[in-house]
């Protein structure tokens, strides 16, 4: 007995269902494809085996484009190989999608089903499926459903983000439909004014200059040999503006009132603007076959090269159409027309607006039609493929069309195509290597501008708000630091000691050393005798500045230093004697008890 399973994906997870022993027949009578719809009598017939939900919305993503593709997941292999039955020939599996059935059938080896039964069983799966599993609402079963459709819709989309031939299609429909209506509005222009000024039609014959002429004139009495200058550069012609000047004097056209040629110059004034506006698009529409489809806009222009991505969809389609296809592109009601009746079939569709075939004569027409076709695809394919386009290869293929069209008139035999290829292969690779050359130093620049902007960021916003606490810091640190310096820097200054201007690093830290015993004297002198120190303040900062000019003039010292240095020099000179006078009597007890053990 084969063994039916159903394979339902869901928006939550993959869930694998096995069928009752029912006969496939009763299954599609009418009787029974209405109790699908009734939840108790749908669980007699199927039961759920296994369930698999999706751990994130980015795992039921990359599923749902899986299945979509035709390709067997992980996930979905790692259900089915862990719950359906290890006799593969004794299963049978029915899947929604034929694409993901072939794949599993040729990865898994699981015979798989599609239609008929299974759609039934999986209608009414898709319709009690809250109820099948355990914890599962409507409720978060559509939420699942909306959030994956939108996720799904947005990568689709995303996909195509850098395909810039959608940018194609739209401006060359557009374009199509500025010349409509530039048209439409030119001849309302022109039978509106001519009322006024109906000799104006006959020598102007362009649509957008009619309009700025009527513009510019105006009412025609009005206009005068003051205004030639301005005529000649508006219809770039000296004997028209001429000519307009002189039928402007003899019209027969009827006067018209001001507030209609108010109306009439605002209208025209919009025909203009129109028709500026449709000459912007243009460029812009060659600057974006430049830069995707450089070798069929270099081959068949940039107006028809458009049109034909236009027509296909885009330039991937382009690309899989065979030369025949590409040749009769445009042309298909006439193709089924002349298939309904056994006429015969158009040679030409929308590449019919190439130069080339006008050039052509009438026999060759077709001919020439026919190996265009094959070289607008061959360029198509090389744009669409190609990691860096260029138009080296539209070059060589249109010069290739030209030996033909010469080949055709005068019989001068053209190049083979295997060596014109090779090179526009060399030529092709040298155009790469410089295309990328230029892309990674922009890129280069690019990042170091990235660079330099991100540092001046960082040094310019957190540092500065940082930094003010730390700067007072350190200028409530700085004072206590001179303080400690300058009983130091005492000794040096007085007479006492006088070290050479290369004193080594060693000596001052015994400097130092001194110092700290030079306060401790200082304070014990002051509070046991006080009464010497007075007259000795006074005369030895005398003698300080008469015999040491020179290292007073040298140390940039502050007035306020000096100020407290002249208080304590003369102190710091008494503590040096005693302590003189202290290690030469250590001197003497050594030699006493070197003596006496002698």
């Amino acid at each position: 007995m084969v063994l039916l399973h159903v394979l339902f994906e869901h928006a939550v997870g993959y869930a694998l269902l096995a069928l009752k022993e029912v006969e496939e027949i009763s299954l599609l009578l009418p009787q029974v494809e209405e109790c699908v719809l009734n939840l108790g009598k749908f669980h007699n017939i199927v039961r759920l085996v296994a369930f698999s939900p999706f751990s994130s919305s980015q795992v039921a993503l990359e599923n749902a484009n899986a299945v979509s593709e035709g390709i067997v997941h992980e996930n979905l292999r790692l259900l089915l190989e862990t719950y359906l039955p290890s006799k593969k020939k004794k299963v049978l599996l029915g899947v929604g999608d034929p694409k993901i059935g072939a794949a599993i059938q040729e990865e898994l080896g699981y015979n798989c089903q599609t239609g008929g039964v299974i759609a039934e069983i999986l209608r009414g799966v898709r319709l009690h499926f809250h109820n099948l599993v355990k914890g599962l609402t409507d409720l978060s079963a559509c939420k699942a459903q909306l959030g994956l459709g939108h996720s799904y819709s947005r990568a689709k989309v995303k996909f195509n983000v850098n395909r810039v031939d959608n940018m194609i299609i739209q401006s060359i429909s557009l374009l199509d439909q500025l010349d409509k209506d530039i048209n439409t509005f030119s001849m309302r222009v022109r039978e509106w004014y001519g009322y006024h000024f109906p000799e104006l039609v006959k020598i102007i014959n362009d649509n957008a200059t009619y309009c700025r002429i009527a513009q510019f004139i105006g009412d025609r009495k009005e206009l005068n040999e003051e205004k030639l200058e301005k005529l000649e550069e508006l219809t770039m012609d000296g004997a028209k503006a001429k000519a307009i000047l002189d039928a402007s004097r003899s019209s027969m056209g009827m006067d018209i009132s001001a507030i209609d040629l108010i109306n009439i110059e605002s209208f025209s004034s919009r025909v203009v603007s129109l028709s500026d506006y449709r000459q912007s698009l243009h460029s812009y529409l060659r600057s974006k076959m430049s830069q995707v489809a450089p070798s069929l806009s270099a081959l068949i222009g940039e107006a028809v090269g458009a049109r034909l991505i236009a027509h296909a969809g885009s330039l991937t389609n382009l690309a899989k159409y065979p030369a025949s296809t590409v040749q009769i592109l445009g042309a298909e009601k006439a193709l089924f027309r002349a298939l309904k009746t056994r006429g015969n079939t158009p040679k030409y569709g929308l590449i019919f607006h190439s130069t080339f075939i006008g050039r052509a004569a009438a026999k060759n027409k077709g001919r020439i039609s026919r190996y265009l076709a094959n070289k607008c695809s061959i360029a198509s394919r090389i744009d669409c493929f190609s990691e860096v386009p260029t138009s080296v290869f539209g070059e060589k293929l249109r010069e290739q069309v030209e030996e033909r069209l010469s080949f055709y008139e005068t019989g001068e035999i053209p190049r083979k195509n295997l060596d014109v290829m090779k090179e526009a292969m060399v030529q092709a690779e040298e155009a790469a290597a410089e295309i990328t050359r230029k892309l990674e130093k922009q890129e280069k620049k690019r990042l170091k501008k990235e660079k330099k902007r991100l540092a001046a960021l960082a040094v310019a916003s957190p540092e500065n708000s940082s930094s003010t606490p730390e700067e007072n810091e350190e200028t409530n640190e700085k004072p206590k630091k001179k303080k400690k310096q300058k009983p130091q820097e005492a000794p040096q200054e007085n007479g006492v000691e006088e070290p050479e201007p290369s004193v080594s690093s060693t000596k001052p830290k015994k400097k130092k050393a001194f110092s700290k015993e030079e306060l401790v004297n200082n304070d014990l002198e002051e509070t046991a005798g006080g009464g010497m120190s007075p007259p000795k303040r006074k005369k030895q900062p005398k003698a300080e500045v008469a015999s040491e000019p020179e290292e007073a003039d040298s140390l940039p010292v502050p007035k306020k230093k000096r100020k407290f240095s002249s208080k304590e020099e003369p102190v710091s000179s008494e503590p040096e004697e005693a302590a003189s006078s202290k290690s030469s009597a250590k001197k003497k007890k050594k030699l006493k008890k070197k003596a006496s053990q002698d």
